[in-house]
């Protein structure tokens, strides 16, 4: 699958305003890819993909993740709203022909983030926050930060959504907390928090 596939596939599959953000995001992954030194193809393969699964049914999301049980990772038992990025990546391995572990990787963790991300994990987790349609009040910080410090802006925006999840009485993925602390105590020092 090429770029312009995979853009015609979103425009095909996805509503009009889930469409509008991936192409937002994919414009903002670039903008970080250009200033981080990174692929810039990779960042808008993985942003144009990263939430094909958004608007699936939860039944039929679910019946991914039990099919693909080792490519899951027992992602069925992680909060619901996270399962699309997941099964977004492994849809593009079983069904659209993505074979790049890198831009599979960062589709499959785009909400939750993940211990030892990679560049491009963490363009794409950004990207996603601070794309154009994006408007809540900290989001100009992230959009400074993320062309400041890459490391820095993650802490920040996992501690954000955490908090966010946490205010709000929903379900905070564990793998985001690990991702979080990893991330922290990478950054700022200390000792670490979760065990491996």
């Amino acid at each position: 699958m090429n770029l312009e596939q995979a853009k015609q596939m979103a425009k095909r599959t996805l509503s009009k305003k889930r469409y509008e953000h991936t192409i937002n995001v994919k414009k903002m992954a670039v903008k970080l890819a250009k200033h981080y030194g990174e692929d810039e193809k990779k960042a808008a393969m993985a942003a144009l993909l990263h939430d094909m699964a958004k608007e699936l049914p939860k039944d039929r999301m679910l019946q991914i993740l039990q099919e693909n049980a080792i490519m899951a990772d027992n992602a069925h038992h992680r909060p619901a709203p996270v399962w699309h990025g997941v099964c977004a990546a492994i849809l593009a391995r079983t069904e659209w022909g993505v074979e790049d572990e890198e831009i599979l990787a960062a589709v499959a963790c785009h909400t939750t983030g993940r211990p030892h991300m990679t560049r491009l994990d963490k363009i794409l987790f950004l990207a996603d926050m601070t794309s154009a349609d994006r408007s809540y009040p900290e989001v100009e910080l992230l959009r400074r930060l993320e062309l400041e410090d890459l490391d820095r802006a993650m802490v920040e925006a996992l501690r954000m959504n955490i908090q966010w999840l946490e205010e709000s009485g929903k379900p905070v993925d564990p793998v985001s907390r690990k991702a979080w602390q990893q991330l922290r105590q990478m950054y700022y020092g200390g000792e670490t928090l979760y065990e491996e």
